[in-house]
């Protein structure tokens, strides 16, 4: 490991961020900030990778009304944006020397689950009751090139380490979205007996050689096929209106699914009933677990159609609000005794565990990439997420200098190991 003053004596004075000082899109820059100086409980990190998340776009769109932003007035005091990323460890507060050393390298839990303790006074009624704050909202975000980790985050247990080094930089990043599937999948309860007479335990994930469906086969809806091979169901059905989507489906999994000896079957909703191939897998029992990866309300009601007599229904994508009151099938709970679910995030306990499938490639991050750019792009990118001209996540190396967008397949190691090697400015 390098000696401190050679890791600090080549950090700028400023860094390039990605700030939001009002409400919209023209209130957003790429620009000069102070690179931070931590104080004696704080850490600065170099970011290594930072991905680009939908969940900004609502951000930008409502400023100090978002509700991770508590009243923070951006115009007084800009935000420097991004919830997903990687980063190592440049500089280390001096009460902290003894627990953290330069050149780790972490992830970050986004969703900080403590009150503010920096900077109350620019919160709305200095921050009273506010329990949870968030990175790339209130705390300073991973679309620069350092970032400051402070108290909240050190506190919370949300910065976890990469497990190993030559897990890729924009694997790492991946892990946030990847975690949000991690715990969506840990919420499926199944109840079983061996006998009649034994009392019920609770089983939980996916069913394992169940009959598993995916409603949604967009990024995170491939996300959850991804995360549903480790739990060996004996088929999974992945179902979507659109042909593009379900041929990555086809092209990113068929092999892997022939490999584990799960039968996957990728349904165009428009043309074959889902519930007819359902009832054909299962002889008419119903899926053991039913996961709607859309915001769709008609997509919601359809799926309960699929779940058999003990499923579980996973409500992952999110409605609008105003739109978000769906019809429930009483009867179907009642009798066939199932679990609604869902999840909003995930914990740090999701983020580890995720980095620990993506060390041991039992997931593939790098099949979830799209698009590759710089930090200077990062604006092109959020305008191309809000255009839903993107399918797949989009990261970007802070530090790379680039003349253009590259649109991938996907993103392996090999191909971050060449593409920070190379010079295009």
């Amino acid at each position: 490991m390098k000696p401190d003053d050679q890791i600090t004596e080549n950090i700028p004075l400023e860094m390039r961020a990605l700030v939001l000082d009002g409400v919209g899109f023209e209130h957003l820059a790429v620009r000069k900030v102070p690179v931070p100086s931590p104080s004696a409980h704080q850490l600065l990190a170099r970011v290594e990778a930072a991905g680009i998340c939908t969940s900004l776009i609502k951000l930008i769109e409502q400023g100090p009304d978002h509700k991770l932003m508590y009243g923070w007035d951006v115009c007084r005091f800009p935000a420097i944006l991004g919830d997903e990323g990687v980063v190592t460890v440049v500089r280390v507060g001096e009460a902290l020397r003894d627990q953290y050393r330069l050149g780790e390298r972490y992830v970050v839990q986004p969703a900080v689950d403590h009150p503010p303790i920096n900077h109350r006074e620019r919160y709305r009624d200095s921050g009273k009751g506010v329990g949870k704050v968030a990175v790339g909202y209130t705390l300073a975000g991973h679309l620069a090139e350092y970032i400051l980790i402070p108290e909240e985050v050190l506190n919370s247990g949300c910065l976890l380490p990469v497990p190993v080094r030559q897990v890729p930089f924009a694997h790492a990043a991946m892990s946030e979205p990847l975690s949000c599937v991690v715990s969506a999948q840990e919420h499926h309860l199944h109840l079983t007996q061996t006998t009649p007479l034994a009392a019920r335990e609770a089983m939980k994930g996916l069913k394992p050689g169940g009959v598993t469906v995916i409603v949604g086969a967009g990024a995170m809806g491939r996300m959850h096929v991804d995360l549903a091979f480790g739990y060996r169901p004996r088929a999974i059905v992945v179902a979507d209106f659109l042909e593009e989507r379900l041929g990555l489906v086809r092209k990113l999994f068929t092999a892997r699914a022939a490999k584990a000896g799960v039968a996957l079957h990728i349904v165009h909703a428009a043309s074959t009933p889902v519930e007819k191939l359902v009832d054909e897998l299962t002889g008419h029992r119903g899926a053991d677990d039913v996961v709607v990866a859309v915001g769709s309300k008609k997509a919601i009601e359809s799926a309960q159609k699929l779940v058999g007599r003990g499923a579980v229904l996973n409500l992952f994508g999110g409605l609008k609000k105003g739109e978000d009151i769906v019809g429930i099938d009483a009867s179907a709970v009642h009798y066939k005794e199932i679990n609604v679910t869902g999840s909003s995030g995930g914990s740090p306990w999701d983020i580890a565990r995720t980095l620990e499938l993506i060390a041991a490639e039992e997931i593939d991050a790098g099949a979830h990439i799209t698009r590759i750019g710089d930090l200077d792009h990062a604006i092109a990118l959020l305008e191309l997420v809000k255009a839903q001209q993107i399918d797949g996540k989009a990261v970007v190396y802070p530090h790379r200098r680039t003349n253009s967008i590259h649109s991938v397949d996907s993103w392996s190691g090999a191909d971050e190991r060449a593409y920070l090697q190379a010079s295009e400015v």
